[in-house]
């Protein structure tokens, strides 16, 4: 009961310090209120606990390597059954050599004996050897079963989760320590068995040599037993306390040490700021990391007290059972080499039950945050309209020959957020046209576009592919018919053919003949030009004969990235935020060129409102709702906010009166402004 009321008070100590730099208090989130749980449980909960945990671990296992788990369970099993054998068989050995006669003739009756403990041992060596074989071969198989299954849920859970605070922290648990802990939990699942073995074997041969024996050997275990348990809980509860610490610590660690951040934090002199948040945290985690070593060693030294208690009672009982003529002296040695064989098992046993409950609580972790994965990645329904006979394909190109693409009072809000980022939101895009979306920061336009993009789910009404609701398609199938060239595109650190073909060959037929064309149309074919190995350049600094790319660079490879791909939709966010005039100019140009040539249906978001003047229709949001659309002409003529827009940007134009076609200062040719 004292530790129930103490440690939610060094939780509530442990967290604010490390708040107050950073943002909210750390017991608001949902770890925290999983850690008051499971800081109310106790041995019993943790013993129902453990076989389930050790299932889990072994069906992991089963599916990774089945013959190896089976022969490292088979032969463990084995060794086991030659330990009870030569323990049983020194009985013999001890009894030759105690009976009365000339020493030779004891040693000579003791020889059978002896070739038999020494057969024994041998065979048990063996296939001891040959299940530590096993063992190793397995532990690789389940590494990289559980890294494919986090990877496999985690690239296709809904884009929303990643703006969701508690989904980072469940992530986190399940990437650093729930992929680790599955392969060093079967370690410990079969070190456990292999010792559980050893104790079997211990205690057969002095229940055989004793009855008494065999509860007082056991009972030399549960001190221990309860030390280690109480050691590993109290070891996951203060890691569950870090999570949130630790992540902000590698935070500050990234923007300290990645190339990235470097020249800002010279440039504004953050250094010294940076360090004091990094030391803040570090200081915390050393605090809490202290209390814990300090209270697991109170555990330990509780645990070796009752076991040497327990262990003297055992000898006593022994002692005196030879005094009362009750036990022979040479079963009296035989039961003093089983007792210390079972008990060099039962310390094993009870590291392995240790690290196998600590293992098993990430581990839990990572099987939580997989079920919670399953449970928000998109299973589409079964439609026959669209899904038709033809399967993938049959789909794709159902989906490539859209008419119309019509959202329908869409709502969406991110997690936690105070307002709904859209409202009722209703767009259509017709095949072959250029539909934008235009308004101020924060109005819901990118958003609107990762809904039409199938990346978000809509919370309220639907997105339709001629009548077909997005949600009745496969995902994949969907993204397929969409190209987004993004104003925050990654920057693959891969070749510059990959950051354009996204993982297709180069070398497959037609494949060069596409990128050379997307290149142009782009303008990255200047960029390829200028690298040393053309399309086979490293865009990566950090790594040998790699090269880096400007902002402006980054972003015609960008835009090169969604020519290439022959999908139906392009969809283009701020796509010039980093060009230049005469670059940006050209680009808008291409785009157009690109979708009239293709027939592609352009969704653009740009606030380069002269841009947008040849779009077959314009949509203005202003917080999260359409408050304007119709044409160029048609919104000039209403005078609402998209003319007040355009006639700013226009105006800054006119102001200095400028030679017609140029804009003051740079010397590049202008989109013209006129209405």
């Amino acid at each position: 009961m004292k530790l129930r009321k103490r440690l939610p008070r060094r939780r509530r100590r442990a967290a604010e310090p490390a708040a107050a730099p950073m943002g909210p208090a750390l017991s608001e989130h949902k770890w925290y209120r999983k850690a008051s749980e499971l800081s109310d449980t106790g041995m019993l909960t943790m013993a129902r606990r453990l076989p389930v945990l050790i299932g889990q671990v072994l069906r992991l296992a089963w599916r990774a390597g089945r013959r190896d788990l089976a022969a490292t369970i088979a032969f463990n099993v084995a060794a086991g059954v030659f330990t009870a054998f030569g323990l049983l068989a020194t009985t013999g050995v001890l009894t030759a050599l105690f009976s009365a006669g000339p020493t030779p003739d004891r040693v000579r009756a003791a020889a059978p004996e002896l070739l038999l403990v020494g057969a024994a041992v041998a065979v048990r060596a063996v296939f001891a050897t040959a299940a530590q074989w096993a063992q190793a071969r397995l532990r690789p198989q389940v590494q990289q079963i559980v890294e494919q299954q986090l990877f496999e849920l985690t690239t296709a859970i809904d884009l929303a989760a990643f703006d969701d605070a508690e989904f980072q922290d469940d992530l986190h648990r399940a990437r650093l320590r729930g992929v680790d802990s599955a392969p060093s939990m079967v370690d410990n699942a079969v070190d456990l068995f292999t010792a559980a073995i050893g104790v079997v074997a211990a205690a057969g041969a002095l229940g055989v040599l004793h009855p008494l024996l065999l509860p007082l050997l056991l009972l030399t275990a549960l001190p221990e037993g309860w030390a280690a348990v109480r050691a590993a809980r109290l070891g996951y509860l203060t890691q569950l306390d870090l999570v949130e610490v630790r992540r902000r610590g590698w935070i500050m660690t990234e923007l300290m040490t990645e190339r990235r951040h470097a020249a800002e934090v010279r440039s504004f002199t953050v250094r010294d700021f940076l360090l004091r948040r990094h030391a803040d945290l570090a200081s915390h985690i050393r605090r809490t990391l202290l209390d814990l070593a300090r209270r697991q060693t109170m555990s330990q030294v509780w645990g070796d007290v009752l076991k040497g208690v327990a262990t003297a009672l055992m000898y006593t009982v022994l002692g005196v059972l030879l005094w009362r003529g009750i036990m022979p002296l040479a079963v009296a040695g035989t039961a003093v080499l089983a007792i210390r064989a079972g008990q060099t098992s039962l310390v094993n046993l009870v590291y392995s039950l240790n690290r196998c409950y600590e293992d098993g609580l990430y581990f839990s972790d990572y099987v939580a945050y997989c079920r919670m994965a399953e449970q928000r990645v998109h299973r589409p329904r079964a439609v026959s309209g669209v899904h038709g006979k033809g399967g993938v394909t049959g789909r794709e190109e159902a989906l490539g020959r859209f008419r119309e693409i019509v959202a329908e009072d869409v709502t969406f809000g991110y997690p936690d957020g105070d307002a709904p980022s859209l409202d009722k939101v209703s767009v259509r895009l017709g095949r072959g046209e250029i539909v934008a979306l235009v308004g101020e920061n924060g109005s819901g336009k990118t958003t609107l576009a990762k809904i039409l993009a199938g990346l978000y789910a809509p919370q309220g009404g639907h997105v339709r592919w001629d009548g077909t609701r997005v949600e009745d398609l496969d995902p994949e199938v969907l993204r397929r018919a969409i190209a987004v060239v993004a104003q925050d595109h990654t920057h693959w650190p891969m070749t510059a053919a990959d950051n354009i073909t996204m993982g297709d060959d180069l070398t497959a037929p037609g494949v060069r003949a596409a990128v050379d064309e997307a290149a142009v149309a782009s303008g990255a074919h200047e960029v390829v030009a200028e690298l040393p190995h053309g399309l086979d350049t490293l865009l990566d600094k950090r790594f040998h004969d790699g090269r880096e790319l400007s902002g402006g660079q980054w972003q015609r490879l960008a835009a090169a990235r969604g020519f290439y791909r022959d999908a139906p939709l392009l969809i283009c966010d701020e796509p010039t935020a980093a060009l230049d005039a005469r670059a940006e100019h050209r680009l808008f140009g291409q785009i157009r060129d690109h979708a009239a040539r293709r027939g592609r249906t352009v969704l653009l978001i740009t606030h380069r409102l002269a841009s947008v003047r040849h779009a077959d229709r314009i949509y203005v949001l202003d917080r999260g709702r359409v408050i304007e659309h119709g044409t160029h002409r048609e919104l000039m003529d209403v005078g609402g906010l998209y003319a007040e827009l355009y006639e700013l940007q226009a105006s800054a134009y006119r102001a200095e009166a400028p030679p017609e076609g140029v804009a003051a200062g740079n010397g590049h040719a202008q989109p013209d402004v006129e209405r």
